[in-house]
Parts: structure tokens; C-alpha cells; sequence
């Protein structure tokens, strides 16, 4: 049954990434107006294939559930891959409403890297922890994850918008923090290579430390010790000896793997720039050539209007509800509650902004883009680097 759950979700992630050149094609074939046909048809090819990923991926979580006998969101693998696959359903919809190729071909791509980045976490099936034995697990945790996707759509769509918009035929501020948006995209690419590749290698280093409670513990790095645990002794012989050690509140475990893959992201990225030979966002100018600028900022706009509440809802008001019933307090300061917050304030001042200010088009585009940045911060260096109440979620 793991297997069959396991295979699904490979069948899922082959259908996503078959999906993305047909929508490049509908694309392509729409530059040219005696084509109409073709790029509909290219374009049905490229949705359907991503509805049939969408449903084998539902196969996955439905079939993982009744392994496990709880929601499959316990853990960073399955809380990840749930998002990716939130991520596929809020375009399908967002697609069919309003017809547009191109946001398969920004979006697809995305929702691959996060279920990549999900298959690098150990996706054993294990019993949960008594804190997460409530039904809450469901609502808060499936709600947060759904909000979260829907506003990643507007990322995709503000990407696009950006693409399109910015000169590339000269060196800007804005040519600038676009590429550093690819960049991070590429990083994210660079995480799955490094722990594969160590994966394939079987790396191991076994260390002793001590963690913020002082108590002495025991742990595995599958990647070499770039920062080494509180007070660290290595254990392997003929494995590298960390150049740094961190304190015991930060997992050096979990920033380690984050240096490794900012590492990998710098030299992915130069790569793709000397094969290019231009900038990330200028080889992509040409897919947004026909694109109507005001369309895409209407479906970055509407997708907040709806992720927002969405969002609301399970990362702040189930959220409390859940923390009164397992910690005796709706609220604390515990890095994820933070950044939740942070997240919260940060797309009510982009509504604020757009409705009362008149913060349309580029403006509004670059907020998307950096409420992502803020959603993707809370994933992973919040779940990977910070220890608190919600470490376990990174397990």
C-alpha cells in the first residue's frame, strides 16, 4: 500500500512536468494568429494532463490517510506535498475561469519544486505525536495549506506580470531583485540535486551535542557538516569536521542543508546564465509577449482576495482555537505562531494598499511576489532552522 501511495504521487509529479510544454506550446502557437486552433488544442492537452496528475495525486493522499489512519500533514513531506497539490487545484480553477496558458507554464514549474523539495524529507509513515492527536491536525493544518496555495497562485501570476513588464534591455533595480526571484526558484532546484546526489552516496556523520536544554543527544547529517551541532563531537570517522558550531535554539542540522542549497543555487544559477547567455527573466520575456497585463494582475489580485480569508481562518483563528486546546493559551510567541502573523499583517497591508491606495500593476506585482518570499521563509527556514513548539512539523 506505501508503495502504491509512493507511486501514485511519481505519476502525479511525471504528469505535472509533461504538462508544462503544452502549455508552452499554446503559447507559442498563440504568437502566431493563424494558429488559434492549434493553441487550444495544445492548451486542452496541457489541463487535462494536469487534472490527471491532480487526481493522482489525490489517489496519494487518500491512500496515505488510510495507511496512516490520520490526514497526511503530520510532517514536512506530507505537509509540503499537500501544498503542492493545493497548489495544481487552485490553477486548475483559476484556469478554467479564466483561460490563460501562460499560468501553467509559471505555475507547473512551481508546484514541481515544492514536491521536489517535499521528496528530500523522510516520508516514513509514523504514529503521531500526542500534541498532534486532534482533529484540529485536519482543519488547521489542511486549512493553512489550501490559503497558502491560493496565494501562490497570485505569485505565479505577478511573475508573469514582472516578466513582461520589466525592461531587460538595460541593468535596473527591478532587473536586479527579478533575477534574485529566479535565484531562489533555482535554489530551491539546486536542494533536491545536493540531497540526492549525498542520498545516492549514502553520506553519514553521526555527532554528539547538546541541545538548548542542555541535555547530551545524538545526530545523523546526511550532507557534510558545512555548521556543526551546540557543542559537537564527531563520531564518523573520515567525515569532515564542521567549520562553525550554532547555538542549541538553532537546528544546525536543517541549516546546513539550507547553506548546502544556497551553495547549489549560486552555481545552478551561473550555469543557467552562461548557457542562456542573458538574465533569467529576459529568455523568458518572449513567452509573455502576447500577454494582457491587466488580466494577469486581476487573477494575482483575485487570488489573494480569496487565499487571504482562506488563510485567515487556519493560520490564525483554527490556529488559536487548537493552541487554547493542546498548550492552554490561544497564543505565544513561537516562531511559526510569528511568522503566521507576520504573514497575516503583511497581505492585509497589500489589500490595504491595492484597495485604498491604488496600488495596481507592478507595484502590486512586486507584493505578491514578496508575500511568497514570506510564505516560503515560514516553510522552510522557520520548519528548518528554528527550533519551537512546531519542530516536529519538520521531522
Amino acid at each position: 500500500m506505501i508503495t502504491l501511495s509512493e507511486n501514485l504521487l511519481y505519476i502525479a509529479f511525471i504528469l505535472y512536468l509533461l504538462s508544462i510544454p503544452f502549455f508552452g506550446g499554446a503559447i507559442k502557437q498563440k504568437k502566431n494568429l493563424d494558429h488559434q486552433q492549434n493553441s487550444g488544442k495544445w492548451a486542452t492537452f496541457g489541463i487535462v494532463i494536469s487534472i490527471i496528475g491532480f487526481a493522482a495525486q489525490l489517489g496519494f493522499f487518500f491512500t496515505r490517510w488510510s495507511i496512516a489512519g490520520h490526514a497526511p500533514v503530520s510532517n514536512l513531506f506530507e505537509f509540503t506535498t499537500f501544498f503542492g497539490m493545493c497548489l495544481v487545484g487552485a490553477f486548475i480553477i483559476i484556469y478554467f475561469i479564466y483561460k490563460t496558458p501562460l499560468l501553467g507554464l509559471f505555475t507547473m514549474p512551481i508546484a514541481l519544486l515544492v514536491i521536489a523539495f517535499a521528496s528530500m524529507f523522510p516520508t516514513d509513515i509514523s504514529p503521531l505525536i500526542p500534541a498532534l492527536q486532534s482533529d484540529w491536525l485536519h482543519i488547521h493544518v489542511t486549512t493553512v495549506a489550501l490559503g497558502e496555495a491560493i496565494l501562490a497562485v497570485s505569485f505565479g501570476a505577478a511573475l508573469i506580470y514582472l516578466v513582461k513588464v520589466i525592461d531587460q534591455t538595460k541593468k535596473s533595480k527591478s532587473t536586479t531583485w527579478l533575477e534574485v526571484v529566479m535565484y531562489g526558484l533555482i535554489a530551491t532546484l539546486g536542494f533536491v540535486i545536493v540531497v540526492s546526489a549525498f542520498s545516492f552516496a549514502d553520506y553519514k556523520a553521526e555527532f554528539n551535542w547538546v541541545d538548548k536544554n542542555d541535555n547530551e543527544a545524538k545526530v545523523e547529517y546526511h550532507l557534510p557538516a558545512l555548521v556543526g551541532p551546540n557543542q559537537g563531537e564527531l563520531l564518523t570517522d573520515g567525515k569532515m569536521e564542521p567549520l562553525v558550531s550554532v547555538p542549541g535554539i538553532i537546528n544546525a542540522k536543517k541549516l546546513n542543508t539550507v547553506i548546502w542549497s544556497f551553495g547549489a543555487g549560486i552555481l545552478l544559477y551561473g550555469l543557467f546564465r552562461l548557457v542562456l547567455r542573458k538574465r533569467i527573466g529576459a529568455a523568458l520575456k518572449p513567452f509573455t509577449k502576447n500577454i494582457n497585463l491587466d488580466l494577469v494582475d486581476e487573477i494575482s489580485y483575485r487570488s489573494v482576495l480569496i487565499g487571504f480569508p482562506v488563510f485567515t481562518l487556519g493560520g490564525l483563528i483554527f490556529a488559536m482555537i487548537w493552541a487554547q486546546i493542546a498548550w492552554t493559551r490561544f497564543w505565544g510567541w513561537d516562531p511559526k505562531e510569528v511568522w503566521a502573523l507576520i504573514t497575516w499583517l503583511f497581505y492585509a497591508a497589500f489589500l490595504h494598499l491595492r484597495l485604498s491606495k491604488g496600488w495596481h500593476g507592478e507595484r502590486s506585482a512586486w507584493l505578491a511576489v514578496i508575500g511568497f518570499i514570506i510564505i516560503m521563509f515560514n516553510l522552510v527556514a522557520v520548519n528548518l532552522v528554528i527550533a519551537g513548539l512546531h519542530s516536529y512539523a519538520g521531522s
